[in-house]
This record gives structure tokens, C-alpha cells and sequence, in this order.
């Protein structure tokens, strides 16, 4: 019997074993002809399958075929996906890493891999999808409107990416392809290589499959940052700079990824495949940094403030920190899925075994030094920010032999690592009634584990070293040039500390600087959520329309322990760790009803309605600067004061949920055209605020000021925040169109067409919770053209301003609004047989820059960051 729901897990092994001799007694049987995996081989077979497989979904969902990934201009995943309506791409230094779907940020979206979790790396900041090359797909799906056999997590939505199933094919097939890549600002000016090679082949009759896929690639990228860190306040309100940065982050990346599947078929009753996954990114960084840290003192404010904000000084004799930081972040994902099927006439019965762990270590060494300059800013022309230095900032002259501040090391190591063990049963039965086709029901258990260990390595915990036992920047140097791409009348060069002659020096001293674990820093936590559900799906008529869907609930428990230290006195060595004195765990349960329902109504051969409606989840957010467990990292300053970072931490944080409404129109006129047009609306509760507070003391010190600059009595910084569920509702509402079109029947010259989306937000933001990075407005043009032999495309991407917050980027402390955008891409291909193509791709030709701005009511120069283009040339080969 052909069931008209699929489903997306198989049989965990006890399971397997009981069934296992039933389903060997039966006839090997090869599949259909027709079930077999058809991929397209050109863009436009790619939108065909796309539109078909999204008119039969019944989810409220989009789907990119493999095809589409594979000739999209783009990098990675991240930046092929933000082709969906209703779906942004959020840059990390310069990189498409993370994505947001409908106006929420990239912490709401849920992200599996065939159906279930792929454990990121690094948990304290989204998915990153920059680390998984796009050969790890064979489709991607982002479904916003669940069903209840789906896991949840997603408020905004799910994206599911499908790996390849080797028995979806026919024949063996390998596919080789290396490619080189050349960054506009690339450090080492070198084109860089990637390689991938994939296997696939059937055994036994086609009963037993076998995919491997490798790939390495490496990347040398550079971005430039100048921002505003830090405002200060008069009594009036009116804000003036604080703490301009620069920043060069000169960045060399290693990337390997393994994936494999073995797929075994014995009869047409029963299936099971085994599914092996591993990323590893491995990336050196080499970070340059000109820290200008006014004074209020040292301030002269010029003019009158415009729009709250004066936008001209004078800084007298100010402390400048040279900070060069060696960086090396290692992460790695892997994730093993065991997969099962078995069927009769009536039932479908399935299950899944699943374990994925994701580790990153992020280790960091810093040399900083200080001197004392003076400096004319006038940030008025956001286009043309001025900021002239008295000094001459590529004179080693500048760092004398004795200093306010030269030190080094200046380092701390972040161990992090997570995981989820999982096991689901899901059982379908077929029914032949006039209305219900059948009904789903299964239950899953989730393990999650997340850990965070911090260590701190600091040259002052023995004393600074005499000033004659460390380099002159006379002799040992690194200059820093054409900063910025020399764009605005701001220092394009300076002379930075060579990190190798001071380890040099360390060691010809011949001491030993102690590593001290920070427990202030360090947490663990510990989720385990048990889910039941139910579903029914139903094929019947509404008068004369075929009319489909599905409804079902969902019920989830939630046990989280927040594992974490008592601490006490600052350790005598080193000021900035605490003493353990004590664990403590600390538990908080909630459970939560999950209904849903997705309904289809095909009004005519090319036109069908959709209405959508659940309640949906996301559990509370775990960033590098909002989390559940209270933690403490502080930093000594060179004017001999101390900043104190400090988390609160929320353990009885709520998850936060959401009640949606999806109602949409979709006209198929064509093969592959199509129009659709959704209204979304979304009812929020239980938003996650972040913010900084003062409070009367803090651990017995006392303290004053404002939120923003908070001090006790020696002068020391604590930048406080606390988190907290906000109890205030926040409404979502916005619509989404989609326009495929083949230009065939118009055009003398066949092979023409595009592809556009066009998305608006609406959000009532509360009083307290803010929806940041969501652009109210963002669209998508993909113009092509394609015949046997040659093809072009261009894709241009916009997006409106957004806000950011502190959780949200590094550049926001106090808040930035991040200005709208629009980067063009080009890819250009040639196939010189049926089996061997080459490719040209250009990504942000038009070197499009990130520019940002101090909040909407302010908008003043906030941030610059230049990215550069990228160009690539690749070859393909299948046999």
C-alpha cells in the first residue's frame, strides 16, 4: 500500500533484532525504476524538482535539490539556503555562518541532519553552517510549519539537510571535483585548494548500497573591522565616544569532512542504513588590534550633540593598547544514525538509534602593549569617519624600553563540547477509510550534555618581567598595512609586537607561567526530554476540491540540570580566578503540549491553498554572553584597573514558545514556474532579555554608576548582565512571495529564466524583548541562463537594517543597528563533455562592505567592516 505520509526514522535495534528474521524470510526485490533518485542536471531541472516536491509537501516547507546546492555561488550551505523566502544570512567576521528564519535569529532555528541533530562544535553560537561543505547535502529542506512527528527546538523553523542514500541510485557513480579559491584580501595572497571526492555503488542484487564522500578544503581570508565599542554619557543624556577599535583578523582554514552511508535492502519489507558523519575545522588566526581607551578626563567635547550624540572631540594623552592575539580555534561534529524499517500492508513501523558530539577548543595568546597618544575624532560622516593620531603609529619609537603595560602571555583556553544520544520508535498505520489515510504515533528520548571549561594562562600571576628580558620593537616587529582597504580618513598601518620573539624570550628567561582553571567561567548542563505524539493524516474531497493534511500533538517533559562551582577569594597568584570552594547543581523541570495542523486544498489542476497552524518551542538560548549558568571573566587593564565580565544566570529559565499561523496560495502554471504567496503570523511568549544592570554590590564589593559603566570604589569596570524570561507577549506577521519563471515561450534565445523572493516582517516588539537580527525586508533575484554546453548566473541578495544586541555580536555591546545591504554573486559554466564541467564564480563582486550605525534614533557611525570578493574556479568529473 502506498502511504501518502513519509516518514523520516527508522527502527532502533532492539526493534531491529525482533523483526529482523521476518523480514529476511521475504524476496529480495530490487526497486522500482521509478522510486530511483532522479538529480537534475542543470538549474533549471533543479527548480522543477524543488517546485514539485514543495507542491506535494504538506508542511509549509521549501526544499533546494542537491543541483541547486551544487551550482548556487556560494561558499557554503548557509549561503545557498538564504535564497528561501524568509530566510537571512548573519555574517561572523566576514563569513556566512548562521542563519535566521522569519525575522528570528539564528539561536531560534533548529537544524538536523536527516531528521536528526548534528551536534555544533562550538554551542555558544548557533549552528555554524560555514564549517559543513556543500557536498555533505543531497537536499535541504526549511520547513516552517512542524508536524507532530517532528522534534522541537525550532520557533522560527527547521532546517533539514538530507544526506545521500546510495540505493537512490541506479549504478555506480564517482564524482571528483578540486577547486581554487582566491580571496580579494587574503593574507597570504595565495589561491587556495579544495578537493572532494564521492563514491556510491550498489552490491547483492541492489540490495546493499554504499555512499563515502571526502573532502578538504583549505581558505585564506582576511577582514577588517573599525568600530565604536563603548559610548559615554553626559548628565544630559547625550552620548560621546568611548572606545573606538580597530581590529584585522587574518584568518587560514583547514577543513575536512568525512560522510558515508551504508544502505541494506533485503526485500521490499525491509530497510535499514547506517549513516556516519565528521567535520573538523581547524583555524589560525591572527588577530591585530588597536584598542583606544579614552578617559573622561582626557575628553574635549566639540560642537553640539546632533541627535543625542556629540559627534566631534578632542583626546588628550589617552592610553592606546597594541594587542596582537594568536588564535587557534579547533572544532569538530561527527554523528552516527542507525536506521530502520519494517512494513506490512497496514504498518509502518520504525526507529531510529542516534549519538552526535560536537568539540571545539579555542585557544588564545596575546602580547599587549601600551603607550600614551592623542587624537581629533569627528565621527559626523558615516561614509568618512575621521580619527587622526597625533603619533605616528608605525614608529617603533612609540613603545619605549620601559611601558605603561608589555605583557605577555595573556591567554585563555575555552573547552567546549556537547552531545545528544537519542532513540525514537514511530509506528504508521494504513487505513482505507473515505476521510483518514492513516494514523502516526511514536515516542523519542534526547539526552543533551553541554560543557564549557575555562583556563587562564597570565605572564602577571609571577610578576612582569624586566623590561630588559623582552624585545624591542625596534628589532622585532610586524606591520600592519592597508587597513580598511585604506577606505576613510582613519591610521591605515601600524607596527605590531612579534608574538614569536616574545615566546622567544619566555623561554630564554627560563620560567614557567602557571595555567589556572577559571571555575567562574566553567559550567555544564544537562538536558533529558522524553516526547510522545500522535498524528493523522487524511486525502478526501471538500466538495469538488481535493483536500489533504494532517493534525496532531505533541507532548514534551524537560529535565535540565545546571551544573556549576561555588566560588571564593580571588586566587593570590592570579587576580582574575576564583578559588573553588563547592559544586552545586541546580534543577528545573517544565513540560509543554505541542499541537499542530497542516491542511491543503487544491482548488484546481495549478492552484492550491494552504492553512497552517502550531504551537512551537525553542529551549533556553546558550551564547557566549546569555546562558543559563552564572559565570565571571575579567581582564587587567594597563591603567591599573581591572574589568569584570559578569553573567548572572537564569536556572529556572523558561523555554520560550511561540503560537503560529500560516495561510498561503500557490499557483503551478508551468513545468517549474510557480508563484506562492504566504501571510505568516506569530504570537510570542516566554522572550529571552539580556541586559546590563548595576546593582548595589556585587559578591560584598559596592558598586555605582549606570547600567554601562558600572565602577566600585578603586575604579574598576563590571559589565553586569542579567537574564530573564520577559512576561510581555511579542507579535510576528509578515508574508512571503516566491516567483519562479522559465522565459522559453517569450525569448528567441531558449535557456532563460529567474528565480525571486520577497519577504516583509512586521514585529510589535515588546517593552523589554527586542527581535534583533531581523531585517523587515529582504529579496532574493537569481537570473540564469543554460543550454547544454554553457551557463551564467548572477544572484543578488538584499536585505534591510536590523538590530544587534550584545548576545547577538561582539561589535555590540551597546547596541548597533547593522544597515541594509546587497551583495551580487556570479557563477559561470562551461561543460566540456556530458561528464566533465568547469565553473567561475565571483562572490560579492560588487565588494560590498558591512557598515552599522548606534541605534535608530542615533544614527551615527557605529561600525565598518570590510569583506573583499572572491573568486573561485572549479572542475567536475563523473564516471
Amino acid at each position: 500500500m502506498k502511504y501518502t505520509r513519509p516518514t523520516k526514522t527508522l527502527i532502533a535495534s532492539a526493534i531491529l533484532c525482533a523483526l529482523a528474521p521476518a523480514a529476511f524470510a521475504q524476496e529480495a526485490v530490487v526497486p522500482d525504476e521509478n522510486d530511483i533518485e532522479r538529480i537534475g542536471v542543470t538549474y533549471r531541472s533543479s527548480l522543477v524538482e524543488a517546485s514539485a516536491l514543495k507542491r506535494d509537501e504538506t508542511k509549509v516547507a521549501d526544499i533546494i535539490t542537491s543541483e541547486d546546492i551544487g551550482k548556487f555561488p556560494t561558499e557554503n550551505i548557509a549561503e545557498a539556503i538564504q535564497r528561501i523566502p524568509g530566510v537571512q544570512i548573519s555574517n561572523i567576521n566576514g563569513r556566512g555562518s548562521t542563519i535566521s528564519v522569519r525575522g528570528l535569529g539564528a539561536q531560534y532555528a533548529r537544524t538536523t541532519v536527516n531528521g536528526q541533530t548534528m551536534a555544533n562544535a562550538d554551542f555558544t553560537g548557533g549552528f555554524r553552517y560555514d564549517i559543513i561543505q556543500s557536498e555533505l547535502a543531497s537536499s535541504i529542506s526549511v520547513i516552517k510549519s512542524p508536524s507532530a512527528d517532528m522534534d522541537t527546538g525550532g520557533l522560527s523553523g527547521t532546517i533539514n539537510i538530507d544526506t545521500t542514500k546510495p540505493l537512490s541510485y541506479s549504478e555506480r557513480k564517482v564524482v571528483a571535483s578540486v577547486k581554487g579559491q582566491y580571496s580579494e584580501f587574503s593574507p597570504t595572497d595565495d589561491v587556495t585548494p579544495k578537493a572532494n571526492i564521492t563514491y556510491i555503488d550498489q552490491f547483492a542484487d541492489d540490495t546493499v548500497g554504499i555512499f563515502l564522500n571526502a573532502g578538504y578544503q583549505a581558505l585564506d581570508d582576511r577582514v577588517d573591522n573599525a568600530w565604536m565599542g563603548r559610548w559615554f554619557q553626559d548628565d544630559d543624556g547625550n552620548d560621546y565616544p568611548r572606545r573606538p577599535r580597530y581590529r584585522r583578523i587574518d584568518r587560514e582554514t583547514k577543513r575536512y569532512l568525512m560522510n558515508g552511508a551504508v544502505q541494506w535492502r533485503p526485500t521490499a519489507n525491509f530497510e535499514t542504513t547506517l549513516t556516519a558523519i565528521y567535520a573538523d575545522d581547524d583555524t589560525e588566526q591572527d588577530l591585530n588590534q588597536q584598542v583606544f581607551l579614552f578617559d573622561r578626563d582626557d575628553i574635549t567635547l566639540l560642537g553640539s550633540p546632533v541627535n543625542g550624540v556629540y559627534e566631534s572631540v578632542r583626546v588628550d594623552n589617552f592610553t592606546l593598547e597594541n594587542n596582537r592575539q594568536m588564535e587557534q580555534k579547533d572544532a569538530t561534529s561527527k554523528a552516527f544514525t542507525l536506521e530502520s524499517k519494517y512494513t506490512t500492508d497496514n504498518w509502518e513501523i520504525s526507529g531510529v538509534a542516534h549519538y552526535t558530539k560536537g568539540e571545539a577548543v579555542h585557544g588564545e595568546e596575546a602580547v599587549i602593549l601600551a603607550t600614551t597618544v592623542s587624537a581629533d575624532m569627528d565621527i559626523s560622516n558615516r561614509d568618512n569617519v575621521i580619527f587622526n593620531v597625533d603619533e605616528d603609529l608605525t614608529d617603533p619609537a612609540l613603545y619605549p624600553y620601559d611601558m605603561p603595560r608589555n605583557e605577555y602571555p595573556n591567554g585563555a583556553t575555552r573547552y567546549m563540547d556537547t552531545s545528544e544520544t537519542a532513540f525514537q520508535v514511530d509506528a504508521i498505520r494504513a487505513l482505507d477509510g473515505d476521510f483518514f489515510t492513516s494514523v502516526a504515533f511514536g515516542a523519542k528520548y534526547r539526552k543533551e550534555e553541554f560543557n564549557r571549561d575555562f583556563y587562564r594562562t597570565d605572564r602577571f600571576a609571577i610578576g612582569e618581567a624586566d623590561p630588559s628580558d623582552l624585545p624591542l620593537m625596534t628589532d622585532y616587529n610586524y606591520m600592519v598595512t592597508d587597513f580598511l582597504d585604506n577606505q576613510m580618513s582613519v591610521e591605515h598601518a601600524w607596527i605590531a609586537p612579534d608574538v614569536q620573539a616574545y615566546r622567544d624570550a619566555l623561554e630564554a628567561e627560563g620560567v614557567t607561567v602557571p595555567t589556572f582553571f577559571a571555575a567562574q567561567s566553567s559550567y555544564g548542563i544537562e538536558r533529558d526530554i522524553v516526547s510522545f505524539y500522535a498524528e493523522a493524516e487524511f486525502d478526501t474531497m471538500l466538495g469538488d476540491f481535493p483536500f489533504r493534511g494532517n493534525f496532531g500533538g505533541r507532548y514534551e517533559t524537560t529535565d535540565r540540570t545546571v551544573n556549576t562551582y561555588l566560588t571564593g577569594e580571588r586566587n593570590e597568584f592570579n587576580g582574575e580566578i576564583r578559588d573553588v570552594i563547592g559544586e552545586y547543581d541546580i534543577d528545573y523541570d517544565y513540560n509543554n503540549f505541542l499541537p499542530s495542523m497542516n491542511l491543503v486544498l487544491e482548488l484546481n489542476d495549478e492552484v492550491q491553498a494552504r492553512f497552517a497552524a502550531a504551537k512551537v518551542l525553542v529551549r533556553p538560548i546558550l551564547t557566549s554572553r546569555s546562558q543559563i549558568a552564572a559565570s565571571e571573566t575579567s581582564q587587567e587593564n594597563s591603567f591599573g584597573t581591572t574589568t569584570y565580565s559578569i553573567d548572572l544566570g537564569q536556572p529556572e529559565m523558561k523555554a520560550m514558545t511561540a503560537d503560529q499561523v500560516d495561510l498561503g496560495l500557490e499557483w503551478y502554471y508551468g513545468e517549474g514556474d510557480s508563484l506562492a504567496l504566504t501571510l505568516f503570523w506569530k504570537e510570542i511568549e516566554n522572550g529571552s532579555v539580556t541586559e546590563f544592570v548595576c546593582p548595589d554590590d556585587y559578591q560584598g564589593t559596592a558598586l555605582s554608576g549606570t547600567a554601562t559603566d558600572c565602577l566600585d570604589a578603586d575604579g574598576n569596570i563590571y559589565e553586569i548582565t542579567s537574564t530573564y524570561n520577559d512576561d510581555a507577549g511579542t507579535s510576528i506577521k509578515g508574508l512571503e512571495l516566491g516567483w519562479n519563471q522559465g522565459l522559453d515561450q517569450w525569448l528567441p534565445v531558449k535557456g532563460f529564466g529567474f528565480s525571486a523572493n520577497f519577504t516583509y516582517i512586521d514585529a510589535d516588539d515588546s517593552q523589554s524583548f527586542v527581535l534583533t537580527n531581523s531585517s523587515e525586508r529582504t529579496w532574493n533575484f537569481i537570473g540564469y541562463w543554460e543550454n547544454e554546453t554553457f551557463s551564467a548566473r548572477v544572484a543578488v541578495n538584499n536585505r534591510s537594517p536590523y538590530i544587534q544586541d550584545n548576545t547577538d555580536a561582539f561589535f555590540a555591546r551597546e547596541g548597533r543597528v547593522v544597515d541594509g545591504r546587497n551583495q551580487v554573486d556570479l557563477v559561470l559554466g562551461y561543460n566540456v563533455t556530458e561528464d566533465f564541467s568547469l565553473r567561475f564564480g565571483a562572490l560579492n563582486i560588487n565588494g560590498n562592505d558591512e557598515e552599522a550605525y548606534y541605534t535608530d534614533e542615533r544614527p551615527v557611525w557605529q561600525t565598518t567592516s570590510v569583506i573583499g570578493t572572491s573568486y573561485y574556479l572549479s572542475a567536475l568529473y563523473s564516471f
